[in-house]
């Protein structure tokens, strides 16, 4: 089985894929780190130098030879990966997805803390970052609510997140 995390970054997606993967015992995989260590360059490095479209091809082909494997394995994605082709359709189609869904609230809080970690947000104001993030999500929402299932990561544990998952999947 494979179990696919989606959500905005700052959701919780790593955090909570690291728990689920040692409860469950089963393989992690990061879709970001994954293309990193293929590609022998970070996520920042091949949109500077390939661009945003190689990327999205990179994650669409890594992905989908991800999804055809029959191992036993947690995959984080990355917060934009169910926005591109159809892939929220394959994720769903070859996976459990779970929406890690939190409030522009609790994300501002979470990534006004790790902005020099993320490209996309590095250059934008503390003032400007919660208009930003309800923005983006508002577009990426539709594509995160296409998950089969959606856990709430608002001012919780994650162990908490993790059991309410396992549940949700009657494991």
């Amino acid at each position: 089985m494979i179990i696919s995390l989606v959500g905005y970054m700052g959701s919780g997606k790593s955090h909570v894929s690291k728990i689920l993967s040692e409860k469950l015992n089963f393989k992690l995989i990061d879709l970001d780190k994954e293309i990193s260590r293929r590609n022998k360059l970070t996520i920042p490095e091949i949109f500077e130098n390939k661009g945003e479209i190689y990327f999205r091809k990179l994650e669409r082909e890594t992905l989908e030879e991800i999804l055809a494997t029959q191992e036993n394995i947690i995959l984080s994605l990355g917060g934009g990966t169910p926005v591109y082709y159809n892939n929220m359709e394959i994720i769903n189609h070859n996976s459990k997805s779970i929406f890690l869904k939190a409030s522009v609230a609790s994300l501002t809080e979470r990534l006004s803390k790790q902005k020099e970690k993320r490209p996309l947000i590095a250059h934008i104001s503390d003032e400007s970052l919660p208009e930003f993030i309800a923005k983006h999500l508002f577009e990426r929402n539709e594509f995160y609510n296409k998950a089969q299932f959606s856990v709430n990561t608002d001012s919780r544990d994650p162990e908490d997140i993790v059991n309410e998952i396992i549940e949700k999947l009657y494991l």
